[in-house]
């Protein structure tokens, strides 16, 4: 008995260690810090506001890596950081997706099986589906050579195409443009038919009657696609307008958020919440060396999750373009998230995006991004550049600045 006693203390002490430094980072304060819909009070909730900053799959600059497309650069130090940020927050939504927000990592403990094959999904090798490999390279259907800097918008158009390869995260992504949300065309997007109606339309009409009759409407209902949703914006013109402050912040309270992706020129960082007036971050910009996939078949995770002091930021200090992201798993959480734009957002004057209902009249017609043949089931992805050159995708549209 005593043993284990001295375990569970000696667990708590390596925990308190490892989190020396964050505690003298935060001001003692009354204030409530927010973090990907989660509220911590500072004061009396440290220990775990900061478990679960380091929970977050943090993804920086490598070394040592195979060369990009054969030839190219085997680092992305100095160019690689808002991709960096782009898998961090597409690692939290494939993490709420089979995990769930609620989720906790902890140091040297056995974790699901799932939460390994999301972090396979980053490694660095031309295999694995959102590695800087593909990544890059989908890139240069975006104007940006390997070894370029991406903006927020590029990013995410990236995963959007990426995304559409990847069958078993089997996500829906949804990338806004010119500031507007249209509700109509993510629903179009993200509902699916569950098999059984699909069965049921391929079937001889006498094999209809039982099993409707017996499921009732609900039976051919359409399934829900999870959504990851990004919002590209431009918050003003050389600096961040103030007046869109509380809009940003608001935010980061929603259960759906995943934080944005901004920081200053050519300085990427993931945002995950904020405290008072100060953003909280995820820095990409420092340089480890590869990890790969050991004999076992599991990665070793140590290099992958943040332990030092999280990072903070004046919110006036942050560079005007920026992309939002949320995760919707069900509809239900998708409706919800409109009624809190709705009541949040929109109130505002100068509104930092718009939602609408339907599909603006004046837009080209709306086209779900379309199943490609090639396909992944987890880490998997790919093996030539030339499927991804035979890829053709609707056209991108460039957000208007505002």
């Amino acid at each position: 008995m005593e043993s284990t006693g001295s375990s569970v203390l000696s667990k708590y002490e390596n925990q308190i260690t490892i989190f020396a430094d964050y505690l003298e980072e935060f001001p003692d304060t009354d204030e409530l810090v927010w973090i990907l819909g989660k509220q911590h009070l500072l004061k009396t909730e440290k220990s775990k506001l900061l478990s679960d900053i380091s929970a977050r799959l943090w993804f920086t600059y490598r070394r040592k890596f195979s060369p990009i497309g054969g030839t190219g650069p085997s680092s992305d130090a100095g160019w690689g950081c808002m991709l960096r940020c782009g898998q961090m927050m597409l690692a939290q939504a494939l993490i709420c997706r089979h995990l769930g927000r609620d989720w906790n990592w902890e140091r040297q403990k056995e974790q699901p099986k799932e939460y390994q094959r999301i972090l396979q999904c980053f490694l660095d090798r031309k295999d694995c589906c959102y590695s800087i490999h593909q990544m890059a390279q989908m890139g240069v259907g975006e104007g940006k050579s390997i070894g370029e800097w991406f903006g927020p918008n590029t990013v995410a158009q990236v995963l959007k195409k990426l995304a559409l390869f990847d069958e078993w995260n089997s996500l829906a992504v949804y990338v806004s443009m010119d500031n507007t949300v249209v509700i109509e065309d993510i629903k179009k997007m993200c509902h699916t038919l569950p098999l059984s109606a699909e069965t049921a339309a391929e079937s001889p009409p006498e094999s209809l009657n039982a099993s409707t009759q017996s499921k009732g409407p609900s039976a051919c209902s359409p399934a829900w696609k999870p959504l990851l949703l990004i919002v590209p914006l431009r918050l003003g013109i050389n600096q961040i307008n103030p007046v869109y402050v509380d809009a940003f912040k608001e935010c980061f309270k929603m259960p759906q958020s995943l934080g944005a992706l901004g920081g200053k020129p050519n300085n990427a960082y993931y945002f995950i919440g904020f405290l008072g007036d100060e953003l909280i971050f995820l820095d990409p910009h420092t340089t480890q060396t590869f990890v790969d996939t050991e004999e076992n078949g599991t990665v070793d995770d140590q290099t992958f999750h943040c332990l030092q002091p999280p990072q903070r930021m004046n919110i006036l200090n942050l560079d005007p373009s920026v992309a939002l992201g949320f995760f919707c798993k069900e509809e239900k959480d998708f409706d919800s998230w409109c009624s809190l734009v709705q009541k949040e957002i929109l109130k505002e004057n100068l509104r930092m995006f718009e939602l609408v209902q339907k599909h603006p009249s004046h837009w080209p017609p709306f086209v779900p991004p379309a199943k490609p043949e090639v396909t992944t089931t987890g880490a998997e992805f790919i093996d030539s550049t030339e499927q991804l050159e035979e890829f053709d995708l609707e056209e991108d549209f460039e957000i208007l600045s505002i």
